[in-house]
């Protein structure tokens, strides 16, 4: 059984990168933890325990999102949630007895740092990264 602990990070994809960062970290007192604006097009910043990523739809990260967000569009890339210890092997046979395909885990950055995770899709289509706290 899968045990969720919190949010690790939700990305949303914007044309408005320097009005959502503002927004962000001046209306909502979220810091910049981090920015890979040549490489990515990404900016991370910290709530709390948790991060809000900004991405450029524009970049590389965000073309792999489709269209440009609008008011009838979705911006938000996924969310992630961050799981009790598990080992790689239990939470993929977890997972396939309960007949959801996933991604190859890969090391991605997080809340807390570099760490496995893995993406599926819930019953819409939204993606949800999993990451284990070991």
């Amino acid at each position: 059984m899968i045990r969720v602990l919190m949010i690790d990070h939700i990305v949303l994809r914007t044309a408005q990168v320097d009005e959502m960062v503002r927004f962000y970290s001046r209306v909502l007192g979220c810091h910049i933890e981090r920015t890979l604006p040549a490489e990515k097009g990404l900016t991370q910043l910290r709530a709390g325990e948790s991060l809000i990523d900004i991405v450029a739809v524009d970049s590389e990260l965000g073309r792999a999102g489709g269209a440009e967000p609008t008011r009838s569009g979705n911006n938000m890339d996924h969310f992630c949630l961050r799981l009790e210890a598990t080992s790689e092997q239990d939470l993929r046979t977890w997972l396939e007895q309960q007949q959801v395909e996933s991604s190859p885990f890969e090391i991605r950055y997080g809340a807390e740092g570099f760490g496995p995770s893995i993406y599926i899709s819930d019953p819409d289509g939204n993606t949800v990264e999993l990451r284990s706290t070991s």
